[in-house]
């Protein structure tokens, strides 16, 4: 299997272990077109690589993932289908990252917002530097937790701290995020490396085959999670970004200003 065509998703082989790191570090790994698109294909063609039998998932540079990129938001505005178009790609990012029967640690070395928050907790062990920030603050922008949040931040830790947080769009801490049960570990930045090649070394030993196959049995209530409310989160969250409420949002960040929300 040959990543060649990949530009905005860097892929390294250290044996069977394959690394994949978002890569827009300029903009803290801000999901653009390029990487949405990406991302969606991504899980699929590690599904069908032969030489690969484990994954991590991480960022370049201080941070994991700012969710969506500003620019694409504005630029999704006035294009035609605005989100509507991208709904495929979106719910082939998650389809596919839960299907994937290989195990996935997320090396989570920084913030993770938004998508990258959803990401970051599809993922099967999540191993955090303790002062990274997660968060999905959609509502801020004017949306919808539609991307994923609405599935498996109720699933992880309970309907009422999961609205507690996808309401407010408020960030937790990795520790807290930890203490809570929302990610696996918090561990200091400088432990970080070798807790991830801990545990990977630990998938990497054991029974390939039944560790696959546990995750995919694992999988399939999370799986049924996902088809009963992921549908019906996107198609909320393209509805909210024609509201003026997103609109307002995205210029007040353009602006450097605090939005002004309008209500229904």
């Amino acid at each position: 299997m040959r990543y060649d065509g990949y530009t905005s998703i860097g892929v390294t082989r250290d044996g069977r272990r394959l690394t994949l790191t978002l890569d827009n570090p300029h903009a803290l790994n801000a999901v653009t077109a390029r990487m949405h698109h990406e991302l969606s294909t991504i899980f699929a063609d590690v599904a069908g690589d032969e030489a690969a039998d484990l994954v991590v998932l991480t960022g370049a540079g201080k941070a994991f993932c700012a969710g969506g990129d500003i620019a694409w938001m504005q630029a999704m505005l006035v294009q035609p289908g605005g989100m509507a178009a991208i709904t495929p790609e979106g719910r082939s990012i998650v389809h596919t990252l839960l299907d994937l029967d290989k195990p996935v640690i997320c090396r989570l070395n920084g913030d993770a917002v938004g998508l990258g928050a959803t990401l970051a907790l599809f993922c099967d062990i999540i191993i955090a530097d303790e002062t990274a920030r997660i968060g999905d603050p959609h509502v801020r922008v004017g949306l919808v937790a539609g991307d994923g949040g609405a599935v498996i931040w109720p699933h992880l830790i309970g309907h009422a701290r999961a609205k507690e947080f996808l309401l407010t769009g408020d960030l937790l801490t990795a520790a807290r995020a930890a203490e809570i049960g929302l990610i696996n570990r918090a561990v200091p930045a400088g432990e970080l490396d070798a807790e991830v090649d801990r545990y990977a070394d630990k998938l990497l030993r054991g029974a390939q085959q039944a560790i696959r196959w546990t995750k995919r049995s694992v999988n399939l209530g999370l799986r049924q999670r996902a088809d009963s409310v992921f549908e019906a989160s996107l198609a909320y969250e393209v509805a909210s970004s024609v509201l003026p409420d997103h609109a307002e949002a995205v210029a007040a960040f353009a602006e450097g200003r605090r939005p002004v929300f309008g209500g229904k």
